[in-house]
Formats: structure tokens, C-alpha cells, sequence
């Protein structure tokens, strides 16, 4: 239940961002919106411990790259959201599972057997029948949306990454101090004053982040990792919903299939990966599932926008 409230503040995180870029340019809403999202990760680190301790990282420039890839995603999420309806949207940022288990093979050393390779398969001719190359008007959104499923997955396989040899806070501090910085660095130029109801709109996103992201973390104290991350499909009836509301425009039928095989993909990469952690031994479960709360915990923590946690 946890887990689908925090799904449902997110849908509503995603339907202020899409009005306030409407008027404004993105990466002056990424900006004032990372500035909640850093407020956010220091405070959660400075209740751990001091700020020097969590900045000593065995792999500081790894930590660097995730916080860059992140600022990436979060920018290329507002430019798609621009056009694009966000049941569209979400449709093809459900790759990123499957874009995750693709590139963990050459960044992680892991394998994947004939399932999951099939699963990827389906996933990318899903994608391919919601983008349709070739055919009909093409939306400049969905190269952005893709994208922005990319360097997601991208940033979720770091995060794999250095959960091997630094710390959650470590982790937390980094993409929120490198986010800040790199937000500013571009948003500063883009500066408008905002009217009363647009700050009115970053207030909903402010307290959605810091709302989504504790009902999700603390859905961590309750189930693993493995266990909620099918739920995260939830999202696309809920943002199809929210745009047929809110903007009154939905997602075509050719659109809806392609999602229907991308859901499907993903779900099978999720049931792979738990028959996986069913065969090793107790201890190994153990350990295994207790880094995969690790890794959620900081994915979920890190977002500053209605991204779902990391498989």
C-alpha cells in the first residue's frame, strides 16, 4: 500500500511538472526543483553522520557520473513531457528495466540467459511499435523520452556499482551536491520570474518529492526490493488516467500494445531475477537481497522527480 501511494504522488508530481513547462523552460524548472531534492539528500545524510565522512568515496568519479546522469534524465524527462502525454511517456520509460539488465552485462560482468534475452527482445519491439520510425507524424518527444530511459538505466547500473564500496549516504550526497551544481550551471540562463501559481506548482512538486520518496523507502522497511518492483508497472494506468483528467488526452490503441509487450519484457526480467535469487543459498539470499534494499533505498531516495525505484 506503500508503494502505490508514493506511485500516485508521483502522477501528480508528473502532472504540475508538465503545466510548468509549458510556460517555462525546463531546465529552469530541473533547477528550482533540484534545489528540494538536494535540501532533501543532506538532510537525510547529515542524520547519518557528518558531510565529510559520506564525501570519502572508493570511486568518487563514478559517483560524479551518476550524479551527472541523473541531472541528465531529470532534464530530458521535462523536455519530453513538454509534447508528449504522459501515459506516452511512461510507456517508453518502462524500458528501463530492460535497458538496466543490457548494460549490466558489459559494466557489471553479469550474464543473462536465453529468457532474458528474450524478454529484451520483446521489450525493444515494444518500443519500436510506440515510436513507429517511418510512420505517421513523429513527436520529437518520444527521442527524448527513450533517452532519457537510457541514461537512467545507465545511472541505476552505476548505482549496482559503487553500492559494492560506498555507502548509501555516499551515494545520496554526491548526486544531490553534483545535481545541484550542474542544474544551476544551465538553469541560471534560462532564469524568468514565475508567477504566483507556477510557484504554487513548485510547492506541489517539492512536497511530492520528499513525500513520494519517504512513502517509498519506507515501503523498503516492509517488503524487498524484489517484491515491490513489479508494482512500478502500476504507474502507466496511472499516468493514462491523470492526462485523460488533467489534459484530456490518452494513449492511442498502437501505443497501448507496444506498452502491453514492454510490461510484459519487464515483468519477465523481474521473475528471472527472483528465480535467480531462489537458487543460491539462504546465506547468499541473505546478503544478495539486503544490497538490493541498499540500491533501492538510494535510487529511491535520489529522485527528484516520479521515476520508480531501481530493479
Amino acid at each position: 500500500m506503500l508503494a502505490l501511494m508514493a506511485i500516485m504522488v508521483f502522477g501528480g508530481q508528473d502532472v504540475a511538472g508538465k503545466i510548468l513547462v509549458q510556460d517555462y523552460a525546463p531546465a529552469q524548472i530541473v533547477m528550482i526543483r533540484y534545489w528540494s531534492f538536494a535540501a532533501f539528500a543532506l538532510f537525510l545524510v547529515m542524520r547519518q553522520g557528518k558531510l565529510r565522512h559520506a564525501f570519502r568515496a572508493r570511486r568518487p568519479l563514478v559517483h560524479v557520473l551518476r550524479g551527472a546522469l541523473l541531472i541528465a534524465d531529470v532534464l530530458l524527462f521535462a523536455l519530453a513531457v513538454q509534447t508528449l502525454p504522459l501515459g506516452e511517456l511512461h510507456a517508453v520509460l518502462l524500458l528501463f528495466p530492460i535497458l538496466v539488465t543490457v548494460f549490466s552485462i558489459p559494466l557489471l560482468g553479469e550474464t543473462i540467459g536465453p529468457f532474458r534475452w528474450g524478454a529484451v527482445f520483446a521489450g525493444f519491439v515494444g518500443s519500436l511499435i510506440i515510436l513507429r520510425p517511418g510512420f505517421g507524424e513523429f513527436d520529437i518527444g518520444l527521442v527524448y523520452g527513450l533517452a532519457a530511459a537510457v541514461v537512467f538505466a545507465l545511472y541505476n547500473v552505476l548505482t549496482r556499482l559503487t553500492a559494492r564500496d560506498d555507502s548509501t549516504a555516499t551515494a545520496m550526497l554526491y548526486a544531490g551536491v553534483v545535481g545541484l551544481v550542474v542544474s544551476g550551471a544551465i538553469g541560471i540562463f534560462y532564469w524568468v520570474p514565475l508567477t504566483l501559481e507556477a510557484w504554487g506548482l513548485i510547492a506541489i512538486t517539492w512536497v511530492s518529492t520528499a513525500l513520494g520518496h519517504f512513502l517509498m523507502m519506507r515501503s523498503l522497511h516492509f517488503a524487498p526490493a524484489s517484491l515491490l518492483q513489479p508494482f512500478n508497472f502500476l504507474m502507466l494506468p496511472w499516468a493514462i488516467l491523470m492526462s485523460l483528467i488533467f489534459f484530456g488526452v490518452g494513449i492511442d490503441p498502437i501505443s497501448l500494445v507496444g506498452a502491453t509487450i514492454i510490461i510484459a519484457a519487464g515483468l519477465t526480467v523481474t521473475w528471472r531475477e527472483r528465480v535467480k535469487a531462489r537458487a543460491v543459498t539462504p546465506a547468499m539470499f541473505a546478503a544478495s537481497a539486503g544490497e538490493a534494499t541498499t540500491r533501492q533505498q538510494v535510487s529511491a531516495a535520489e529522485m527528484p522527480r516520479d521515476k520508480t525505484p531501481a530493479p
